[in-house]
Formats: structure tokens, C-alpha cells, sequence
């Protein structure tokens, strides 16, 4: 199981192992695989991980978990609707055996402190922007997953989309996924109620290709897969606001 866990940080060979998350994966998994260091299995991380396209996908991978933790337990509770929806999505996006191999380091990341700050600094100089828009849309769904945002998960979340330089109208947006009001398709499409119908278009258009599963293709199918739920997200919105409107 050590061994395992130290092929799965393989990622380390890339940007996360300097800076804070680094230093945090250093501290969670030391008392994972302290025996692994000279293991067959730890020699060959470079096999695993050496191409540069692996070393990005994993690096998400990494501060996905990194993130994950940091808002399960920013309301003070740990709730198993939250690690289900982590585990549901972890296992639909990165398979059975990464899922599998990812929670102990989960685990123990709840129990560590995170500076959120230096985390998202370091995720915002290697992660475009697409990139953590995407991340926002699936930490949103952590904090939702017991049917309700608490006020301390979107106070944290909004903490994380400003350190990842996402404007306030995006964040709304993403939000307004999640959390819906009256005029929640509006929201998603960062539009007010009384916009034309041809500017209405040009919004969708705008908010598609900004949403667009293609803009994460560099961190792998799983990403691609998980961007494609947002994507339909926004068409979703488009839908309401054209049937609200009688517009064919």
C-alpha cells in the first residue's frame, strides 16, 4: 500500500513538489509510506510520471485533494454527503484504483493545517485559467453536496476564486450553478434581465466558449469529463431563459 500511495504522488515530479503543496503532501504522506522510500516501486515514480502531459494532469490531481479538504471542513463539520460526492467524482473522472489510493491522503489532509493562500497561489502560476474555473465549478459541489452552501464555504470559496484571480461576475456565475435563485440562468450567463435577445445569444456564445470542455484538454479525459457538466450547465441556462422568452 506504501509503494502505491508514493506511485500516485508521482505528480511530485512536477510543480507540486516545491512550494506549500509540496511541503503539505511532504507531511501527510510521510506517515503513509515512511517504509517506501527504497522500495521498487518508489525508485520507478520517474517511469510512471516522466512525461511533462502526466506531470500536469497529476499536479491537478494533487491540488484537487489539496482543495477538496480544505473546503469539506470549512463550515467545522465533515460530512459524508461531502466524501461521497469526492469519491463519486474522483472514481467517475480518475477511476476506482486512483480514488482508491487517493483517500488515505485525503484523510490525512483533513487533519492537517492549509494555508489556502499559498496553495492557490502556487495552483493560479501553473493552472490556466480555464483550469481553475473548472476547480471553482467542482469545489462548489463539495460545499453543496448536503443540499445547501453554508455561509463559511462560500466565505472560503470566494477567498479561493479571488487568490485564483476569478472575477466577482464569474464566481456569481459558477455560484448561481449551485445555489439557484429567481434569476439564476441569468446568473450563469453573467447577463441582466432586461438584455436584448440577440445580445442574450452573443452572452451564450461568450459563456460556451469560455466553459468549453476543449479549454482543459492539457489535464487529460478526466478533466475534459467533468468540464463537460458545466458546459451543459450553461446551456442548461440558455434553455430557461429561451423558453421563458418564447424564443425558438
Amino acid at each position: 500500500m506504501a509503494g502505491n500511495i508514493g506511485k500516485l504522488v508521482g505528480g511530485g515530479l512536477g510543480w507540486a513538489v516545491g512550494g506549500p503543496i509540496g511541503a503539505l503532501l511532504g507531511v501527510v504522506l510521510g506517515s503513509l509510506y515512511d517504509t517506501a522510500s527504497d522500495s521498487d516501486e518508489t525508485r520507478q515514480l520517474g517511469g510512471d510520471f516522466g512525461q511533462a502531459q502526466n506531470r500536469v494532469q497529476n499536479d491537478f490531481f494533487m491540488s484537487l485533494l489539496v482543495l477538496s479538504a480544505a473546503v469539506m471542513k470549512a463550515d467545522g463539520r465533515r460530512l459524508k454527503s461531502e466524501l461521497d460526492y469526492i469519491k463519486n467524482f474522483l472514481i467517475g473522472n480518475f477511476g476506482e484504483e486512483r480514488t482508491r489510493l487517493a483517500l488515505p491522503t485525503l484523510k490525512n489532509l483533513l487533519e492537517t493545517d492549509i494555508s489556502i493562500r499559498q496553495v492557490c497561489l502556487q495552483v493560479t502560476q501553473f493552472v490556466s485559467h480555464s483550469g481553475r474555473l473548472q476547480l471553482m465549478h467542482y469545489l462548489f459541489g463539495i460545499a453543496a453536496a448536503d443540499g445547501k452552501v453554508d455561509q463559511k464555504e462560500e466565505n472560503l470559496l470566494a477567498q479561493i476564486a479571488a487568490y485564483f484571480n476569478i472575477s466577482q461576475a464569474d464566481f456569481l456565475s459558477i455560484k448561481a450553478m449551485f445555489v439557484k435563485s429567481v434569476n439564476w440562468a441569468y446568473e450563469v450567463l453573467e447577463v441582466e434581465e432586461n438584455i436584448s435577445n440577440d445580445e442574450l445569444k452573443k452572452a451564450y456564445r461568450r459563456m460556451a466558449t469560455r466553459f468549453h470542455p476543449d479549454k482543459v484538454a492539457n489535464l487529460g479525459e478526466d478533466a475534459v469529463e467533468a468540464a463537460q457538466k458545466k458546459f451543459q450547465k450553461v446551456q442548461e441556462a440558455y434553455e430557461e431563459i429561451k423558453k421563458e422568452r418564447g424564443i425558438k
